[in-house]
């Protein structure tokens, strides 16, 4: 039996590093679930791949654009023809979609070679959202439960015609974590959000996002964090260094939403300044 996922020893949560600038990918290499500490955009410029991690299954290729927050895991597929991405760091909170698309990603590929923060307004005033993949039962699934984490699994299954071993076992196999374990992530990261964003006592944060207690909630952020909650906070939050790296807004962003860009005459200034 293998590692479980998230576990301490698992592969999945030594930190991949996605330095800034033009990453190039094999034709039909695949990138086992990983864990990025900081976040950015992904902006595909050439190619395609599938994606399915934290936020879901997407299948994306030139113009797309996947946005990462802090400390999410996730796996790459790529297409036979490979892929050509723009890595774009995010310096501020994201008030943007989950998945966009741009009309011009070179554009931001151009300018990000000298200023990233501005590259960053530019993503921000140009991308449009779109609507998560749930075309396949899996993806279906999975936008279930980054909506309701208590979602009966069970149940689901029996509505939708499936045995609950072919649930977990076709569940894994596109995400490499079972239901059980993305809902468990799903209910982490939401923890994360308000640990981060308020002064909160965490018992209450536990309670509020249905932890058996608080140390259920500080072992499953440890395991996706690498930090305690205290820890984290202490870090990242209510005035903390990079606080506003991670942004609340991601849970609301998992829905297909509008998404209000600044139409002209940006300046480039800090993001936290601007919101």
């Amino acid at each position: 039996m293998g590692l479980e996922p998230n576990s301490p020893s698992c592969s999945c949560c030594t930190p991949r590093a996605a330095p800034p600038g033009r990453m190039r990918h094999r034709g039909s290499e695949t990138l086992h679930r990983h864990l990025h500490e900081q976040p950015f955009a992904a902006i595909v410029l050439a190619g395609g791949y599938v994606e399915a991690g934290d936020t879901g299954r997407h299948c994306v290729s030139a113009g797309d654009v996947i946005v990462h927050r802090a400390f999410e895991r996730h796996l790459d597929r790529f297409d036979p023809r490979g892929a050509e991405v723009l890595v774009l760091p995010l310096n501020g909170r994201w008030h943007g979609p989950v998945r966009g698309r741009v009309a011009d990603p070179d554009a931001i590929a151009r300018l990000a070679e000298s200023d990233l923060i501005a590259a960053q307004h530019l993503l921000d005033r140009d991308i449009v959202a779109r609507a998560i993949n749930d075309a396949d039962w899996p993806d279906q699934l999975a936008a279930g439960l980054l909506d309701a984490p208590d979602l009966p699994l069970a149940k689901w299954a029996e509505q939708h015609g499936l045995h609950p071993a072919s649930l977990s076992r076709g569940f894994r196999q596109q995400f490499e974590v079972t239901p059980a374990q993305f809902r468990l992530i799903a209910r982490t990261h939401r923890a994360i959000d308000r640990v981060i964003a308020s002064g909160t006592a965490l018992s209450a944060v536990a309670a509020a996002e249905g932890f058996a207690d608080q140390a259920h909630m500080t072992r499953s952020i440890l395991r996706q964090t690498g930090r305690s909650p205290r820890a984290l906070r202490d870090e990242f939050g209510l005035g903390g260094q990079i606080a506003s790296r991670i942004s609340t807004s991601f849970r609301g962003s998992i829905a297909d939403r509008s998404h209000t860009a600044v139409k002209n005459g940006i300046e480039p200034q800090s993001l936290s300044d601007s919101r």
